[in-house]
């Protein structure tokens, strides 16, 4: 069981990347740090979200269309053994991102409306091995991000200006924070239970918005991507047959994204979360023979029915992952697909609850990992 079946708990993630809390687009997994020996790994996802809305207190009645488009995900694992104590990780990932684009001409007071936030971090992690079957791990996170957004429904009311639509464009910034975690192994019962702790990571973006001030005034906006706690959990339950979940606490009511003079023209920020977010997730592996295993997980995080912002209309969900394991030589492939049953939401606008009503959407991912073992 230990052979085959010790990285299970990370392949449904890890090969089907979809929208979670907020606009989180990875669980910033440390899975590649408890690979056996040297380990090499790639994966891609491609995530195709459906989210439309119907106007509330603005535009009555009037449908948003599907403001989501496709997007793409890419990552990459290096772990290896210093010592038989000591080892290491180097992981990249996408951990957060946003694309919206409302469709234009459809009398939703949001039409036109397009924004874009991305990011790309590189982990560098080392882990120590104590003798009693626990183990500690630590490193740093560097992190990149850049956004902007095009908000024609926000506009100067009086002036030379007026009409002007509000206009943002953000330069990528980096910054590092830093992860800390703690384990403990039963490799015969293929038991593993871990503990993960990422930080905060506090980005200052140079901005130029188009606003009531002026085109292109320039300012500063603060953008700080939420700190998150993580218990991963496996064991086997009978031969060949693995249980495992996550329970994924992330800070979200401490993010938002307010440039200064959108703020100054609406009274709110341009995203924003007024509550934190739990995932649960729980799932079974199975291994058929020498090459293949299966896998399926559900995952569950809790409509709150609290507000969110128009360019992230998503509360809470529903998902069901299946993934499928080929396992030849030093060589595991995995291919996964995730069906995403997106929360209920309304939007605030202003002092507008709710600006829109969102219904009945979902996402469907399909991914692949390939991992080498040398």
């Amino acid at each position: 069981m230990k052979t085959y079946l010790l990285a299970t708990s990370a392949i449904l993630m890890g090969a089907t990347a979809a929208s979670a809390a907020g606009i989180e687009r990875t669980n910033q997994s440390v899975a590649p740090l408890f690979e056996t020996g040297r380990y090499l790994e790639f994966s891609y996802a491609t995530v195709s979200p459906s989210t439309s809305g119907v106007g509330g207190l603005v535009t009555p009645g009037a449908q948003s269309g599907d403001l989501t488009p496709s997007y793409d995900q890419f990552g990459f694992a290096y772990k290896a053994d210093i010592n038989e104590q000591l080892s290491y990780a180097l992981i990249y990932d996408q951990p957060y991102g946003a694309d919206v684009d409302y469709p234009a001409a459809t009398g939703y007071f949001a039409q036109g409306s397009t924004a874009a936030f991305d990011s790309n971090a590189l982990s560098a992690t080392l882990r120590y091995k104590f003798p009693n079957q626990f183990s500690v791990y630590g490193g740093l996170r560097y992190q990149v991000i850049s956004a902007n957004a095009f908000v024609p429904f926000v506009t100067a009311a009086v002036g030379p200006l007026a009409g002007t639509p509000y206009e943002a464009s953000a330069s990528s910034d980096g910054a590092a924070g830093y992860l800390l975690g703690a384990s403990y192994e039963i490799p015969d019962i293929a038991l593993r239970v871990s503990l993960t702790y990422q930080s905060s990571i506090k980005h200052d973006l140079d901005t130029v918005e188009n606003t009531v001030q002026g085109l292109g005034v320039p300012s500063s906006t603060e953008i700080e991507t939420p700190q998150s706690l993580t218990l991963d959990f496996q064991t086997g339950i009978a031969q060949d047959t693995l249980l495992f979940g996550s329970v994924r606490w992330v800070d979200w009511s401490s993010f938002e994204i307010a440039p200064q003079q959108y703020v100054a023209l609406v009274g709110s920020p341009l995203v924003f979360f007024d509550d934190d977010r739990i995932t649960w997730t729980l799932g079974v592996g199975r291994r058929l023979n020498e090459q293949w295993s299966i896998a399926g997980a559900i995952s569950y995080e809790e409509t709150t029915g609290s507000p969110t912002g128009n360019l992230g209309p998503t509360d809470g969900l529903l998902s069901l992952g299946l993934s499928a394991v080929y396992t030849q030589g030093k060589t595991k492939i995995t291919t996964g697909i995730r069906y995403v049953d997106i929360g209920n939401a309304q939007t605030r606008v202003g002092a507008a609850v709710p600006g829109g009503v969102f219904q009945d959407n979902h996402a469907i991912a399909f991914g692949v990992k390939i991992g080498y073992n040398f």
